[in-house]
């Protein structure tokens, strides 16, 4: 069995990590020449997780054609606005009907599509088999091997179930669901409402607050997945409401920190300097508000987050007006 890790980033290099200490042959494909000879002559991956220990039989590959080469599965952590580009730059390299899992969290920018969908027209002509990886897990903690559990996303039962055991580790604990649907749009939503709990901490609106924009954000969860064809029950679990919960309260969510930065004063500018990367959930925001008004989903935590990011609203007008909406039922 050979596993292919696409993405050198925080997340990827995590998994590659998890995969290769079960004794699983993984090879780690990043684009940067230095993060690859890092890897391989240190095993630490020093721009994204620095001071982390990575298994010595990890190899990394700038090559696509070398890392590609004889893998069982392919499994994509490239950033969402780049998959498209990146998958379709490595189709020579694919054989007919790859196996390909992604855990790349989003919404894609220009063609308002879903990862799934992104995937079967990058690659279109190769028939992929498409499982989506998502649910609370922080890259940091996966690496020091804190117990971790996520969900698997895939319509096919029969490969389901062998990719969750081929991804499964002592403390890396998958569940599967065929719902695909509903594990990518809950990795992709719960990053948007992150920045509006961030947000109101930044105010100093205390619990109360937080707890009602991740209860209602779950709401704003179902609504879109289910007029886009998810399950509701999904995002009553690990992919929604776990995954939901941690970004919006762990300290090392960068979706939560350009909240908090917002809610302090700064603009996104300054946050995503000081930060020295941009959150998926800044463009995932936009994509989200765009495609709610494509399907007519009342979306109104995104709608107040997408107007605080690109239309300069003052943070604390939109949390009053979020509290100051027509009363509904519940």
């Amino acid at each position: 069995m050979k596993i292919s890790v696409l993405g050198a980033g925080a997340w990827g290099t995590a998994l590659a990590d998890m995969l290769a200490r079960k004794g699983t042959e993984t090879v780690l494909w990043g684009r940067d020449a230095r993060t690859v000879e890092s890897v391989n002559r240190y095993h630490e991956n020093t721009s994204r997780l620095p001071g982390v220990s990575l298994c010595p039989d990890l190899r990394a590959e700038s090559d696509p054609e070398v890392s590609l080469s004889g893998s069982d599965v392919i499994l994509c952590a490239i950033p969402t606005q780049h998959m498209r580009r990146a998958l379709e730059s490595f189709r020579e390299f694919l054989p007919q009907n790859p196996v390909l899992v992604c855990a790349s969290k989003g919404i894609e920018l220009e063609s308002l599509a879903p990862m799934s969908r992104v995937v079967a027209e990058a690659l279109d002509g190769l028939h992929p088999r498409y499982a989506m990886l998502s649910g609370p897990s922080f890259a940091a903690e996966v690496a020091r091997g804190l117990p971790t559990s996520v969900s698997l996303g895939c319509e096919d039962h029969a490969l389901g179930h062998r990719l969750q055991a081929e991804l499964s580790a002592d403390r890396f604990r998958v569940y599967f669901t065929p719902d695909f649907r509903g594990v990518e749009l809950g990795g992709a939503v719960k990053n948007v409402i992150a920045i509006a709990a961030g947000i109101a901490d930044g105010l100093d609106f205390g619990h109360d607050a937080r707890a009602a924009l991740i209860t209602r954000g779950l709401s704003e969860m179902s609504r879109l997945g289910q007029a886009m064809g998810a399950q509701q029950s999904t995002f009553m679990g690990l992919s929604g409401m776990g995954d939901l919960v941690l970004t919006c309260t762990g300290d090392l969510s960068r979706n939560r920190q350009v909240g908090l930065k917002l809610g302090r004063g700064m603009s996104l500018s300054q946050a995503v300097d000081e930060m020295g990367a941009v959150a998926e959930g800044v463009k995932t925001t936009r994509s989200l508000y765009e495609l709610a008004k494509k399907l007519d989903v009342e979306l109104p935590i995104t709608e107040q987050a997408y107007r605080i990011l690109y239309k300069d609203k003052d943070p604390a007008r939109a949390v009053m007006d979020l509290m100051g909406r027509s009363l509904k039922d519940e």
